[in-house]
């Protein structure tokens, strides 16, 4: 007789087979609570997306008055006011000479699309050999093949190489690691950005169709912002062989770093930009391309069809909250408060951690912070992949009540550690100094657990 099969814990298959998370039940403003009451204060943003927290009024009146019109049309049929309206608000307060939006479900299909969007518009304007992609080692575009394939963490892309598209990756900009003693920042920058040129000419000026980047790079490398100059050199060698640049705004845009677009403070703008995370807040998955007006332009002089698509692009909910989330941060004047409030998580950061015995750098902009741990500060000498500093300061963090984003791999995709912060835009100055405070705490469970301190 057949015995009858025990109850599993979960029926889900987590991220991680090993533990099955608390549930959230609860948000309020920055903090999530989970079955047991238990509060945790969101200092990442999940993953830099939660920028106006949890309960947002606005954002959710949004959505329940657009679920009562209608929740989803399908975009192959109808457009809808919410994705019309979102799209006109994206355009007009987007950097110069971006044309229209492309609405998907998040940031890996956003890289996607930006990637095909590439590829078509050359057979538009007859350069079918245009084919080609350059990114920068370190990087994070997505989890899917085509956006795995441009991005550079060699930890995610290691098992999955058999399935990835060819892609060319260069030096990320990244001066606590690669700049030489006496170096100045413009030299530096210059430097690395040259090998784009290299690279290029490497493979064919006429056979590459794009350049990915990241303006401030995120999970891979912790908030990992360029010295001056570089992104206006990047800039200029794409103009002179006529390669695409595509800026990646999933995780750094939509006023992460304290302007809206984070490439604002290059002084420079892309012929594709990805967005996602903060765009929509977390209220719904959304992403989105902004498509400058070239682009548009041989697309619909042409073919006059972007030859993609997926069932919930433009989902008329998501564009909803997106659109929600875009006038509350603007009315709310939360840019301002992004900037104020990152200047004293940075103070407050350096001042705790500016001469720990194992923090190497503190880096970033706006509320998009990081640190870089090391296990010697003059050698800058990363600790063993094996002792998994990062996750085990993500456990004590959590354990301490605080979501704080540690990721491993910092310098090579193996060794490195690193710890980043993107709290939402709300955050006042004490949540802020509570954030210092419990994550020093972490800090001091978990160092002197391995018998450092």
């Amino acid at each position: 007789m057949n015995q009858p099969h025990s109850k599993p814990e979960t029926y889900v298959l987590h991220r991680s087979s090993l533990a099955i998370p608390p549930r959230a039940v609860r948000g309020e403003g920055i903090y999530i609570f989970d079955q047991n009451g238990k509060s945790y204060l969101d200092a990442s943003g999940g993953a830099a997306v939660s920028c106006l927290g949890h309960s947002d009024p606005a954002v959710r009146a949004a959505m329940h008055a657009q679920i009562d019109q209608i929740a989803y049309a399908h975009s192959g049929f109808f457009s809808t006011d919410a994705m019309e309206e979102l799209a006109e608000d994206l355009v007009t307060h987007a950097p110069e000479g971006m044309a229209k939006a492309y609405f998907v479900s998040g940031g890996s299909e956003a890289t996607e699309a930006a990637l095909k969007m590439a590829r078509q518009y050359f057979l538009e304007i007859g350069q079918p050999d245009r084919k080609y992609v350059i990114a920068r080692r370190q990087s994070y575009h997505g989890n899917t093949l085509g956006a795995l394939s441009v991005g550079g963490n060699m930890w995610r892309r290691k098992q999955f190489e058999p399935l990835l598209i060819t892609a060319s990756h260069i030096a990320p900009c990244y001066p606590y690691r690669d700049q030489m003693p006496g170096e100045s920042d413009a030299a530096y920058g210059l430097r690395v950005a040259n090998e784009l040129e290299t690279a290029i000419l490497e493979l064919g000026a006429d056979s590459v169709a794009a350049f990915v980047a990241e303006p401030v790079v995120g999970a891979t490398s912790g908030a990992l912002a360029p010295v001056p100059g570089y992104f206006k050199r990047i800039r200029e060698i794409c103009d002179q062989y006529g390669v695409l640049l595509i800026l990646d705004e999933v995780m750094c845009g939509m006023g992460r770093t304290g302007t809206l677009h984070a490439i604002e403070q290059e002084g420079i703008s892309g012929d594709l930009q990805t967005i996602a995370k903060g765009l929509g807040a977390g209220y719904q998955p959304i992403g989105a391309i902004l498509v400058s007006k070239k682009i548009d332009d041989a697309i619909a002089n042409g073919s006059g069809f972007f030859q993609h698509g997926h069932t919930y692009q433009g989902h008329a909910t998501a564009c909803a909250a997106a659109l929600a989330t875009q006038r509350t941060i603007r009315e709310r004047d939360l840019l301002a408060n992004v900037v104020r409030q990152g200047e004293l998580l940075a103070d407050g950061l350096r001042e705790r951690f500016g001469q720990h015995p194992f923090v190497g750098d503190i880096r970033g902009r706006g509320l998009f912070r990081g640190l870089e741990l090391v296990a010697d500060r003059e050698t800058k000498d990363p600790f063993d992949p094996a002792r998994k500093i990062n996750a085990k300061i993500k456990k004590a963090a959590f354990a301490r009540g605080l979501m704080a984003y540690p990721m491993g791999g910092t310098i090579d995709g193996v060794r490195g550690d690193h710890v980043l912060f993107a709290p939402p835009f709300i955050v006042t100055g004490d949540d802020v100094a509570r954030i210092v405070d419990l994550f020093e705490l972490a800090m001091n469970d978990v160092f002197t657990a391995e018998g450092l301190l």
